[in-house]
């Protein structure tokens, strides 16, 4: 060879024609001789591995190989030498000049017999950026396999396929988890659609989420009566597409088992639906009866004077009271329904208006705004504010407003709450006014949680009881 660096040429035109083609392709072309010493390199390897050519040429290859990788090397090598009409592609990796390793796919050719060539030929290119993929590919796969294999929610994933017909939906696989709670496996199912597996109606009903799913190309929650077994009736599914470009090709779905929360909810209304009745009979019942104790009392009353009168009215009117109060507490349940915005002063107004003030006085510190259910709420406020004429006294004053923590608060001017009893006001039947049903407090504090609100008892700016409502719901409280 006339230059270490090039290619070692029979005829003149064909090295010349050699030479030009390997120094215009991308890939690295390295040719060694049967020792696995370097006689030829591509000024590709200057962009590939960062070396000149003149570093490599007349250097043993293998020393630039990862010591990992050098044995795979050689049995290539000794395979091409042993069959020159084979071809060995290895991927190793090849040290960079900067210090790095880079990964390599080298394609090794025998051409020992070629007169120009006179050596090993080797093709190669950087897969650094591929294996580099492939290896968070590999890492993704087995943090998926470790998660279908141990979460409890169950999940299956959906095969979606279009065809003349329209969208085609078939079971891909499902989770250990999956299959634990309703004793169907991968196999079983794989390729099959949901009709196929839960029949004709339940399949339908599946297949109407799926396409509810793809339609909406997001994520959607639903709940779904789907009969496995009888431990695994009704199942709270997120159903969420798989998008590659422009198309789904698969549905991910997780899913819970909620039979039993969905059984209790539905004892519990039967036996609200049963206690709402109760109560109304039982109100109903008591309350004639007792209008007519309170008519006979009243007109004795006007007719004679006697020591017993006065107490035997507040009496009856406080078996009233606790009739009312008992059916609030029936009907009040433990969840709301519609809410709306409600204005706080105009709120405080109807609720004030609606209670027995004698020389109390009113300050509405704040005007604000807040979402809430407005029959329930003026529940709350009604007796708030009663609470706080019965027990601060009849010419005490209430203020009303927002405090810090996003919420409002109702507070009195009288002689507070000592600390060790503000948890026992809040229970049924605790009353320390003259003529209270024990029931106000209780109502109060039911309606605020069931709105997930927060109440809380402190004392007042002058000494006396603070009813704070947290609202960390609320958004802003305009």
């Amino acid at each position: 060879m006339d230059d270490d660096s090039t290619l070692p040429a029979a005829t003149e035109c064909g090295a010349d024609w050699y030479r030009v083609l390997v120094e215009q392709i991308d890939d690295a072309v390295t040719v060694v001789d049967a020792d696995g010493t370097i006689t030829y390199v591509s000024p590709a390897v200057t962009r590939i591995l960062g070396y000149d050519t003149e570093e490599l040429v007349g250097r043993e290859g293998y020393e630039f190989v990862h010591p990992e990788d050098r044995e795979r090397n050689t049995d290539a090598m000794e395979t091409v030498l042993s069959d020159p009409s084979t071809s060995e592609t290895v991927e190793l990796r090849f040290h960079h000049a900067d210090g790095s390793w880079r990964w390599i796919e080298a394609t090794m050719r025998n051409r020992l017999d070629d007169d120009i060539i006179d050596g090993i030929l080797l093709s190669s290119r950087d897969i650094t950026e591929r294996k580099t993929y492939e290896a968070e590919a590999q890492k993704l796969a087995e943090e998926y396999e470790a998660l279908l294999d141990n979460v409890e929610d169950a999940i299956f994933l959906i095969t979606v396929e279009g065809d003349g017909s329209g969208i085609r939906f078939e079971f891909e696989r499902l989770s250990p988890s999956y299959e634990r709670q309703t004793g169907i496996t991968t196999e079983e199912v794989q390729g099959q659609t949901p009709q196929d597996v839960f029949g004709e109606e339940q399949g339908a009903g599946l297949e109407a989420n799926y396409h509810r799913c793809v339609n909406a190309g997001e994520p959607i929650s639903y709940q779904e009566e789907l009969q496995v077994d009888d431990g695994a009736r009704f199942w709270q599914t997120k159903l969420a597409p798989v998008v590659a470009g422009d198309e789904i090709p698969r549905l991910v779905g997780i899913t819970r088992n909620v039979t039993d929360r969905v059984e209790r909810e539905r004892q519990l209304q039967q036996q609200n639906e049963r206690l709402d009745e109760f109560a109304s009979v039982i109100s109903h019942d008591l309350r004639n009866p007792l209008g007519v104790a309170q008519g006979r009392a009243a007109a004795l009353a006007e007719e004679i004077e006697h020591e017993h009168l006065e107490p035997l009215l507040e009496a009856l009117d406080r078996m009233e009271g606790i009739i009312a109060d008992t059916l609030t507490l029936a009907r009040q349940g433990d969840t709301i329904s519609d809410t709306e915005p409600i204005s706080l002063a105009a709120l405080v107004g109807q609720c004030w208006s609606a209670v027995e003030t004698e020389d109390a006085a009113i300050e509405i510190v704040d005007e604000m705004t807040f979402e809430g259910d407005p029959g329930r709420v003026r529940h709350v406020f009604e007796n708030l504010l009663r609470n706080a004429i019965e027990h601060g006294g009849a010419d005490v004053t209430v203020r009303v407003g927002s405090h810090e923590k996003n919420g409002l608060y109702v507070e009195d001017d009288g002689a507070g709450i000592p600390v060790g009893k503000r948890e026992h006001v809040l229970e049924p039947g605790h009353s320390s006014a003259r003529g209270g049903t024990g029931f106000g407090l209780t109502i109060v504090r039911r309606i605020v949680e069931a709105h997930g609100w927060e109440l809380s008892i402190t004392d007042g700016i002058d000494g006396g009881a603070r009813f704070e409502i947290g609202m960390d719901d609320q958004d802003n409280l305009i």
